[in-house]
């Protein structure tokens, strides 16, 4: 089914997944400020109970699935979560998480989303490129989804990130980003949203597309 936009008759509630990592209250506060209830939460049972959640954060990927797997949570965004159809927004790390491998830390991820994450070259035809890429990029959509509904195609989104996504199914991507590579930017399948870029550090365009998500309908 086509994900839609909905006017709620009652506000839901958003579960921020905290697994002990930065930056989760600026996605809060953005939250708050568009007009969604949220909680910042490490309970399954709040996970399990939530209209919708997002994992955001900044981090390595080893150490996001080693406090993912001893809060339990990995289970719960596996079970409760991704396979429930619950709508799910993955940010920064929470994209690269959502993959089968991840080449920082040779981590084992969440396998959601069948594909791989592997490093920035630290060079392009002879010509050093720095890493982490740190700063604003142009996003190029790549085929139409109502997160992106209103928010125009090739604007500049922030990034701070050394690794970048590579699904197996090409058609997972809805965006894309060019840092000596094109590379994914935005992926989406079914219930399940992720975006390489920081939502709640973008901007104007960062939050349409964060009030976009939180709008949308399973």
């Amino acid at each position: 089914m086509p994900l839609l936009f909905v006017m709620r008759k009652w506000p839901e509630m958003i579960a921020i997944v905290d697994y002990k990592a930065g930056n989760l209250t600026s996605v809060a506060r953005a939250l708050d400020h568009l007009g969604h209830r949220c909680e910042i939460t490490d309970q399954r049972a709040a996970i399990r109970a939530a209209d919708r959640v997002i994992l955001p954060g900044v981090g390595a990927a080893g150490a996001t699935m080693e406090q993912l797997e001893a809060l339990g949570l990995a289970a719960a965004l596996r079970d409760d979560v991704a396979r429930t159809g619950k709508l799910f927004l993955g940010i920064c790390i929470g994209i690269q998480v959502l993959l089968d491998r991840s080449a920082e830390d040779h981590a084992e991820c969440l396998g959601i989303i069948p594909g791989k994450v592997v490093r920035f070259a630290p060079a392009i035809d002879g010509r050093p490129l720095k890493v982490p890429q740190i700063g604003w990029n142009r996003v190029r959509q790549t085929r139409a989804h109502p997160v992106f509904a209103d928010v125009p195609d090739n604007t500049h989104f922030y990034f701070v990130n050394s690794y970048y996504p590579v699904p197996d199914d090409p058609a997972a991507t809805i965006a894309m980003s060019d840092y000596g590579v094109n590379f994914t930017a935005a992926i989406a399948r079914d219930n399940v949203i992720a975006t390489q870029f920081h939502l709640e550090k973008s901007g104007a365009a960062g939050l349409k597309l964060l009030d976009n998500f939180c709008r949308l309908k399973d």
